[in-house]
Parts: C-alpha cells; structure tokens; sequence
C-alpha cells in the first residue's frame, strides 16, 4: 500500500446494500409518496390559471402541500445521493446505474409536480397567503422567486412533455459523459515503461516534478480524450440544444438570463464581477511568467500550469491530511473541529483514486447534517486544500441542516461561500508554518486555484457562449468544438502559454448539467475570500454570524446575504478588492521566485 494511502467511504450505515430490504423499501416508497403527492395536487387543483381566492382553506391546502413536498424530498434526497455515491465510484456497477434510472423516472413525476406548483403559485396572491400561512412566511424567498419562474413557464402540457423527455435527453447525455470519462484508461511512459492508468491518475501527473514526465502525459491525456470526443460532441450539442430550445420557449432573453435567478444574483452583479476579473488577467499572466522563470522555461505549456516550483514539496500522507484539517480546524471553532473529525471517523470520504471512479471531487448531503465526500487524493497540498473544500461544504450542509429542504436549496454562487472559507484557513495555517521553499510551494497552490477559477472559468464561460451561439444553427464538430476551446483559452490566458488545451470541453463534466458551469465558482471563490478577509479583521463578530449566514443562502439572494457583512456586490470595487487578496500572493511569489 502507498504511503498517502486514503480510504473509501462506507455506505453501509446509511442503507447495507443496493439489494438490501432497507433500500428496496427506501426506494419503492418514493414511488408511492410521488402519487399520493400527485394526489393531494389533483383534489386541491395545484396549478396556473384563474387566482384562487386566499382564504382559510386555501391556506390549508397550501401549508399541506408544502409540507408533503419537504417531506418527500428529504427522502428523495438520501435515496438520491446513495444511488450517485455508488455510479460516480464505480462506473461498472450496472445494478446502481439501473436503480438510478428507474429513480429519474420516478422524479420524472415529481419535477412535473414541480411545475404545477410553480405555476399555482404564480397565480396567487402572495402578500394574502404570506398574511395567512406561517410556512408560507418561512418560504418567502422561494415563493417569490417562484412567481418569477412563472412568468417564464411554458405551457403546463408542454412542461410536463420536457421533463419527461429529460430522461432520455439532457440526462442521457449527461450520464454518457459521465460513464464514458470515469470509464477511460490511457497509457504513458513512466521510468522507461508505459504504464496503464486511470484518467483522474494521468491528470495528476500534470503535477509531477519533471517537466517530461508532465508534457508525456499530456500527450497522452489529449490523445485519450480523442478517442471518445465524437461521442462527447454529441452529448454536448444535445444538452446545449436541449437548453438553448426550452430557453427561447420559456422567453428568456438570452441563455445565460435563466442562470441569474437560479443563482440568486442579477445582470449587473454578474457584470461587475467579470470586469473585475478581466481587469486581473495582467496579473495573472505576471505570475505565469514568474513561475515559467522558476521553472527555467522560456514559454510554459498546459501541463506546466501546475508543476511545483520548489525543489522539494512535501508529500502528505491521509493521516498527515487529517490531523492538519482537524488542527487547524479547531483554529477556527471547536464545532468545525468536532465536525471534520466526525467526517473522518464515520467515513464519509472517498479518496482513493482507482479505475471506475470519476475525476475531480464532490460534496453530497445524504442525511440531515450528513453528508459523503468523493475526491482523488493525491499527497499534494492541492489535495489537503481539496480536502478542507470538499469538507467546507459539509460544514455548511451542517448548518442548514434545521431547514426545511426547500429551504436549503443553495445557488451554487452562495455554496461555495463555506468550502473557500475552510480551504483558505487551511492555507493560511499552512502558510504560517512553512519555511521559505515550502512557502513558495503553497503560494503556488493557492495562485493554480485562483488562476482556474478566476482565468480559466472565465475562458469557459466564453466558450459555453460560442457554443450556444453556434448550436443555434446546427451541430459543432469536434473541429469546431476544439478551435472554440483555443480561442476563449487564448482570449483568457494571452499568448503566454502554448499549447493550450483543446479537450478541456471533454474534461469537465459541469458543461452537461443544466445551467452555466463558470460564474458561480469564480463568484463563489472572490465571496469566500471577501467573508474570510472579514473573519481576520473581526474574527469575533463573524465567528457569531457565520453558522446563521451558512444556513439561510436558500432564503435570501446574494445581495441581502452580502449585507450582512458590508458587502455589495453590485459594485466593482467590491470584487476588485477579493482580487487585490489575490494579487498580493502573486507579488509574493514573484519576490521569492526572484
């Protein structure tokens, strides 16, 4: 066994098997719940049309529903996560991949649902039913924002015809590019033999210290991914044509308008957020250059972004790992102590990399205040980051953990609030304790995060455009596809890196879900960091807010949440001065790389 051996997570005290009676019945009864839901719908008349009258038995009925709905998705939510903890571990169980497609059948009805209550809310009068129901009260942010959905509804026939359809498309092509990748195996030379290895391995040797070593692999990884790109196209251009269809029906202006909402943020936060971050591509083409100088190469490649720039970067162990995250932890709180060592003892975490297994990582709340994390664990500190990360976003299933589910339905722009706060406190602790070489190599760690998340999404971001705007007219070949990869990659990164990455619309799976991948991480990222410079200021005062903050960004848009600690992020300034944290590092790293 290898020295940063890390472990696998148990599931088996959540259900003891996929065959077992406890899942079969956890299962079966979704089922049953969704058509006595569908029931309780039918004699209550749940949806648009005609406002109903607000009035005591309206308001019974609405408060009856609501509930069934919680109810139902709480439940919904444990099989759900079970079922995606075993295929994205395990691309070769076609027992669980079965079982998951019976599910989406069954949310088929429930998504359907969805919709009729949409609708009927819409049709409301809400200021009467806020008057009159308590549970509507404590649901105000949804409700609203459910009136704003209504507008955009299509017809109740043919929303009920998109989500059935939705098994057999959008979520047929994400499942392809979710079995085909995790599935794929490539070969690369590793002290004079080629090895066999997992894609999520190969990529980790973009990581390597010996630049030959990183420019095989990726050789190896672009001609990979070649193999399976025609596949792959055609899972992009019908999720992106599935997409850009239901957006002009709903009447959506453009395809990134029904994102915003669904982000809780709005065009001009959005726009101040990427000026500033254009504003910074200088900056981070310095420490491109900077960390080429270090390296002794003239212009840096892909598979050069992250290599280590000290002689010697540490290798740490899983135990090295978790005593770190639970020490430094403990720095912040003794309940973010308890809760990383709870995760840790209980086994939530899956880390070891392996064939079958899906690259990159994951949180998924599974019960309440529970949650499993899925990771490949490397040794490296951009590993131990990950780690704190993923585990931030536990912390924060954590404390909404008293919400109703609705409640706690998250924008992924507020989600990342929890997960950048912890990876950066571990940073900072790491950072503190470094000598001069190793505190260049978590410099560096920290600048390869912030580069992708700041520089690369942005290139995403302007590739899922072009895709969209070309999909308008026909499919895109895999040609075409590649060339709108370079192009955003070079507008983003300059021409200080070639060769860039073609492939990258192959690698990451966020492109083949529902919404825009890119802005909420960059979001999330520069709002974590704005929340963590106010921890260092007044740790205090933010140590007595942040648990309540944490459990209500399904209850409130980013602006209200914002406020609570000065934040306005309307304004340029205000993401100017998260990446001013960032520039900071970069002028360290220039100094010390000097």
């Amino acid at each position: 066994m290898s020295a940063i051996a890390s472990p696998r997570w148990n599931l088996t005290d959540v259900f003891p098997a996929l065959d077992s009676p406890e899942f079969v019945s956890a299962f079966d009864s979704i089922g049953s719940d969704i058509a006595q839901l569908h029931a309780l719908f039918d004699a209550h008349d749940v949806r648009g049309g005609t406002a109903p009258t607000v009035d005591g038995v309206l308001r019974a009925a609405f408060d009856a529903i609501t509930s069934a709905m919680n109810g139902l998705i709480d439940r919904l939510r444990v099989v759900g996560t079970y079922l995606h903890c075993h295929v994205t571990t395990d691309a070769r169980n076609e027992a669980a991949q079965a079982r998951r497609s019976e599910l989406s059948a069954q949310t088929v009805r429930l998504e359907q649902l969805r919709v009729r209550y949409v609708a009927w809310i819409g049709s409301l009068d809400l200021e009467a039913l806020l008057a009159e129901s308590e549970i509507a009260r404590d649901h105000e942010f949804l409700l609203r924002r459910a009136q704003q959905e209504a507008v955009h509804q299509m017809s109740e026939a043919e929303e009920s015809l998109a989500a059935e359809l939705a098994p057999a498309a959008i979520i047929g092509w994400v499942r392809l590019h979710g079995g085909m990748t995790a599935l794929l195996e490539t070969t690369v030379e590793m002290d004079g033999e080629r090895k066999a290895m997992p894609m999520s391995s190969v990529r980790s040797l973009a990581s390597h210290p010996d630049r030959e070593v990183r420019r095989r692999a990726y050789e190896a990884e672009i001609a990979a991914w070649e193999t399976i790109a025609r596949p792959i196209a055609a899972a992009l251009n019908g999720v992106k044509g599935w997409q850009r269809t239901l957006r002009a029906r709903r009447r959506y202006a453009d395809d990134v308008e029904p994102t915003l909402a669904h982000n809780s943020i709005d065009a001009p936060t959005l726009a101040a957020m990427q000026q500033a971050c254009v504003e910074s591509f200088p900056d981070f083409r310095r420490y491109i250059a900077a960390k080429a100088r270090a390296l002794g190469i003239e212009k840096p490649g892909w598979y050069d972004l992250t290599a280590p720039v000290a002689a010697s970067v540490r290798t740490w162990t899983w135990e090295d790992a978790t005593r770190f995250v639970i020490r430094n932890f403990g720095l912040y709180s003794d309940r973010l102590r308890e809760f990383a060592a709870r995760a840790f003892s209980e086994g939530w975490i899956d880390a070891e990399p392996r064939s079958g297994k899906e690259g990159g990582a994951y949180c998924a709340p599974m019960r309440a205040g529970e949650s499993r994390v899925m990771m490949n664990y490397d040794g490296s500190f951009g590993s131990v980051s990950t780690l704190a990360h993923e585990l931030g976003h536990a912390y924060h299933n954590l404390n909404l953990a008293h919400r109703t589910p609705m409640q706690r339905m998250t924008p992924s722009t507020l989600a990342e609030t929890a997960s950048i706060f912890c990876e950066t406190l571990a940073f900072d602790a790491a950072l503190s304790q470094a000598e001069p070489a190793e505190r260049l190599a978590l410099l560096d760690t920290t600048l390869e995060r912030d580069l992708m998340v700041v520089v690369d999404i942005h290139s995403r971001f302007l590739f899922e455009k072009a895709v969209f705007q070309g999909r308008a007219e026909r499919d895109l070949t895999v040609t075409e596809l590649n060339e709108l990869m370079l192009q955003a990659q070079r507008e983003a990164y300059g021409s200080e890196v070639d060769p860039l990455h073609p492939f990258m619309w192959v690698v990451k799976g966020h492109y083949y879900g529902p919404t825009f991948y890119n802005y909420p991480y960059t979001f999330g990222l520069l709002f974590g960091l704005g929340i963590y410079a106010a921890y260092k200021r007044d740790p205090d005062r933010i140590r007595a807010q942040y648990d309540d903050f944490l459990s209500s960004t399904g209850m409130a848009d980013a602006a209200d949440l914002g406020r609570r600690f000065g934040a306005d992020v309307q304004n340029v300034d205000f993401w100017r001065a998260g990446l001013d944290e960032i520039r900071a590092h970069i002028d360290e790293f220039i100094k010390l790389t000097s």
